[in-house]
């Protein structure tokens, strides 16, 4: 099970300053229950491990081995909550070199709709030329600029391909129930189609079909990543005191941290990069749930030891405006030996017959202790290994913690306003219909 330790972190602040906040974070966890907070009606994921049925899991496998079947490579169309969450779970599970191997025994999952780079969109479309590929669409509008314009280019090459009729058959929308463009077409065209339930935002939607289908298609059990998932709603559930209870804890400690101590910014520090992309997912959920009406801790991450040989001056000896949390694996997969070596020139023997994963955990602690004495508080959450049960523990236990955290800040974790300015600026920049006046508005601010 998930462990989390805050001692490291504890220690920076007055006696008392976490527990202070131990009736609020168990206040919060029931109002996420009981769907009584702010963004109540986006609240559907906090039971979804318990409401997703082995009926529907069921459903989703058959889907995605029509799409195994069928296809040597599947395009996942989406962008934000809509691909970060798959993306994290198949990296981490994922062989490193996989795409090297080509064992043909996966189709390799490829994301796109997830920025408007011409290239990235050329490069992608050649590459597909020699693929038969399918498509994953995920937007609730279908009109997400990012994903509506890379699933029409993809689409109209899918048909051409591979014709209209098996088309249909490996093109699969994840969308809203009634309504959006995308509905439509998919109506229209006869795809296979989920839903994005109503009352789950994109960022948590990890454990719906955004991220469940994905996940299958890419040969992964999304039985057990539920069943992870599962077990840490019921260790963090309300009922569960809060010294015991690692998502309150978690979120006590990040507000302690930030409202007592002064610390605005969470390093999330992972020393395997295959959690890399986990990273990425964990910095769109807290940045979008809590950076609103001016507050909120920055979400910043870094991949140990690898950017301690670049960031690591900086956490070290910066501003101490930070803390930092640890994300730790205590069993790696695989076992690698350091050999002995005659010559020992590069001064290695001390090593020799210890597993490369033993050196790589003195360099996490040793960090630890340098971070700490340089004056960087350190949290430490442990999962067992990376696998599918306990990823499925890790993403619940950060969204409830998230969800806790967001109402401890006093904002609505479950909204996200300023998303919409840039868009905004865009379409009016571009000449969409119905933004006359804001285009003309615009264009005379860049004369």
């Amino acid at each position: 099970m998930l462990t989390l330790d805050i001692s490291k972190a504890a220690s920076f602040l007055n006696e008392g300053a976490i527990e202070k906040y131990a009736h609020s974070a168990m206040q919060a966890a029931l109002a996420l229950e009981e769907k009584t907070c702010a963004g109540n009606d986006f609240l559907g994921w906090v039971t979804l491990p318990t409401d997703t049925t082995d009926a529907f899991i069921a459903e989703i496998n058959q889907c995605a081995q029509r799409l195994r079947q069928m296809c040597d490579t599947i395009v996942v169309a989406g962008i934000g909550g809509s691909y970060l969450g798959a993306k994290a779970v198949i990296e981490a599970l994922s062989d490193s070199f996989q795409w090297l191997a080509n064992d043909k025994n996966n189709p390799d999952i490829l994301f796109a709709g997830n920025n408007i780079s011409e290239d990235y969109l050329y490069e992608l479309q050649q590459l597909l030329k020699t693929r038969r590929f399918g498509v994953i669409n995920i937007s609730k509008s279908g009109t997400t600029t990012e994903t509506a314009l890379a699933f029409r280019l993809l689409r109209k090459q899918c048909e051409q391909q591979r014709g209209k009729e098996e088309a249909r058959q490996v093109i699969v929308a994840i969308t809203d129930a009634k309504k959006g463009a995308a509905r439509a077409a998919a109506d229209k065209e006869g795809y296979s189609t989920f839903v994005i339930p109503d009352n789950v935002g994109g960022r948590f939607s990890v454990l719906t079909p955004v991220g469940l289908l994905p996940i299958a298609c890419a040969g992964f059990d999304i039985q057990k990543l539920v069943e992870g998932a599962r077990d840490m709603q019921a260790a963090t559930a309300s009922g569960v005191p809060f010294a015991q209870n690692p998502a309150a804890l978690y979120a006590a400690t990040r507000n302690a941290l930030y409202n007592e101590g002064g610390k605005k910014i969470e390093i999330l520090a992972n020393y395997q990069p295959k959690l890399h992309f986990t990273s990425e997912w964990w910095k769109q959920l807290y940045g979008e749930s809590e950076g609103k009406d001016g507050k909120g801790i920055f979400p910043a991450s870094v991949d140990l030891t690898t950017d301690l040989h670049s960031m690591g001056q900086w956490i070290q000896d910066g501003e101490r405006t930070i803390f930092e949390t640890v994300l730790s694996v205590e069993q790696s997969n695989h076992i690698v030996l350091v050999d002995e070596d005659e010559e020992n020139l590069d001064g290695l023997n001390f090593l020799a017959g210890k597993r490369v994963d033993e050196v790589n955990k003195m360099a996490e602690l040793g960090t630890q202790i340098a971070h700490i004495d340089g004056g960087v508080p350190n949290l430490r959450i442990s999962i067992e290994r990376i696998d599918e049960y306990n990823l499925g523990q890790l993403l619940y236990f950060f969204e409830k913690g998230c969800g806790i955290s967001g109402l401890l800040l006093e904002v609505n974790p479950f909204d996200q306003p300023g998303v919409e300015a840039y868009k905004k600026n865009m379409f009016a920049l571009l000449g969409k219909p119905g933004y006359e006046a804001e285009t003309a508005a615009i264009r005379a601010r860049i004369k």
